[in-house]
């Protein structure tokens, strides 16, 4: 058997000394002719293989250079040197895959996050994006881990659809459709989508909600986790055309019972990571230590990113209206300043400045601001009772974190029929072509509430990453889709 080794993970948390062991992995340094960093993605950490001096063939050592992946059998040793417990005295090294030391795009320095998305098929294999992906793994399984305790169905809801949940507009036209205009036209000169795969026009999904409310309404608890999709000309550190949303959607709930949930989720992913991840923390802390001494004073971060994840963890989230932030806003010295790029005024969408006010400089924690106005959320949100004309609003949240602004949108879904379709109409949405969502506030409807959490900008608050480009593997955004 090829693969009979141990995880330098494993042996570097509990590795029996004096054990002969086999390692693989890439080298990241080599030193002296005589001294391997050798990492195998498990870790954070490398592992120390020390070559004999007079053991390796001259030729075999000109091999050994960065990026280079090799076998290697010896014994697990107490370590000499500073900064590791274990060490791996060699007694047989196979070189299994040679890397050009002249070509290779990473060398053992410090590169820039802008050089390393120039090659994100190699990227892996820096110490910052092998923390960055191994937490973005455990937050994943913690968010199934999350539901599956309280009893949630996961759904797997469509990634082609014929809806907008949003009404946003922006979406990926799917088509089989011929591109040089010999398609079949209406007319009135449209196309004419009755032709099309799907018979319809269909598109990329930007929420599995509307999907997700119909499993709601049977199993009184569902989550989806899948990608969503954006056609946003956007070219932000905040926003990908494509990317991955968690969307819970609860019967029997209101939007204090949504805030409650979502509080509690947003703590569990920290506190797992927290657990599971401590070494690819403390690295992405020291790394964002770092980062932040280049900035003027003004604009550093007051906390560390390990001290920023145990604060949220140890504090209840402040919760405000969406009124009352517009008035700390109006009321603000960076308002009076004239600081704010946007205007604040009731009745805007608060834009990412505006969050990071209220957060990192008013509250200086998490803040969850409800009950926006109406005309500003989505149709389906539910309209808050005994509004001032003029002045309406709806039973939504958004929870607004520090560094990136909004990491959560939800609301109490409008369970009363009339309200919806009325809303629907304002909205200019077929009410007939929704017929389907109807049904579930006309056979049995009740109050219910949900939210979406889109991801990246978890793991980008976890790990402390600038970039939303730089938390997932594969970014997707304006003229970018490499591979």
């Amino acid at each position: 058997m090829f693969n009979k080794r141990t995880k330098i993970k494993a042996l570097l948390s509990h590795g029996v000394v004096d054990q002969e062991v086999v390692v693989m992995g890439w080298v990241r340094t080599f030193r002296n002719n005589q001294f391997i960093a050798l990492n195998d993605g498990s870790t954070s950490q490398n592992i120390q293989v020390v070559v004999p001096l007079g053991s390796v063939e001259e030729a075999q050592l000109k091999r050994i250079t960065t990026g280079a992946s090799l076998r290697i059998e010896g014994k697990l040793v107490a370590s000499l040197g500073k900064g590791q417990s274990v060490e791996v005295l060699a007694n047989g090294i196979q070189i299994l895959g040679d890397s050009d030391a002249e070509k290779f795009p990473l060398q053992p320095k410090k590169h820039s996050l802008e050089f390393l998305r120039e090659i994100a098929h190699l990227r892996f294999r820096t110490q910052t994006f092998g923390a960055v992906f191994r937490i973005r793994h455990a937050l994943a399984f913690a968010v199934h881990q999350f539901f599956n305790e309280r009893g949630f169905v996961y759904l797997h809801t469509p990634i082609i659809t014929a809806s907008d949940a949003e009404g946003a507009g922006e979406m990926f036209r799917v088509t089989t459709l011929p591109m040089d205009g010999s398609a079949a036209r209406n007319e009135d000169g449209s196309i004419d989508y009755k032709e099309d795969f799907f018979g319809k026009s269909t598109n990329l999904t930007v929420s599995g909600q509307l999907e997700g409310e119909l499993g709601a309404m049977a199993f009184s608890e569902i989550y989806t986790f899948g990608p969503t999709f954006r056609a946003e000309n956007s070219n932000t550190t905040r926003h990908l055309a494509e990317f991955w949303m968690i969307e819970p959607e609860m019967a029997f709930c209101d939007l204090e019972d949504n805030m409650n949930l979502a509080e509690a989720f947003v703590k569990h992913l920290i506190g797992y990571a927290m657990e599971h991840c401590a070494d690819d923390l403390a690295w992405l802390d020291t790394r964002l230590a770092e980062e932040e001494k280049q900035k003027p004073q003004q604009e550093r971060q007051e906390m560390g990113l390990v001290d920023k994840l145990k604060f949220v963890l140890e504090n209840d989230f402040e919760r405000i209206t969406y009124t009352d932030a517009i008035n700390i806003l109006l009321q603000s010295p960076a308002y009076k300043k004239k600081k704010f790029q946007y205007e604040v005024a009731w009745g805007i969408d608060l834009q990412s400045e505006h969050e990071r006010y209220l957060v990192e400089k008013h509250f200086k924690k998490p803040v969850i601001v409800t009950n926006y106005p109406a005309k500003i959320k989505a149709f389906y949100m539910r309209m808050d009772d005994g509004c001032e004309p003029g002045r309406e609003t709806v039973a939504a949240m958004d929870i607004l974190a520090p560094g990136i602004g909004e990491i959560v949108g939800g609301s109490q879904r409008e369970e009363r029929l009339e309200r919806l379709e009325a809303r629907m109409t304002e909205f200019g949405i077929p009410v007939e072509e929704m017929s389907w969502y109807l049904d579930t506030r006309r056979f049995g409807t009740v109050p219910h509430a949900g939210f979406g959490l889109g991801f990246e900008r978890m793991v980008q608050f976890v790990t402390g990453m600038g970039n939303i480009r730089d938390v997932i593997p594969f970014a997707r955004t304006p003229k970018n889709c490499e591979f």
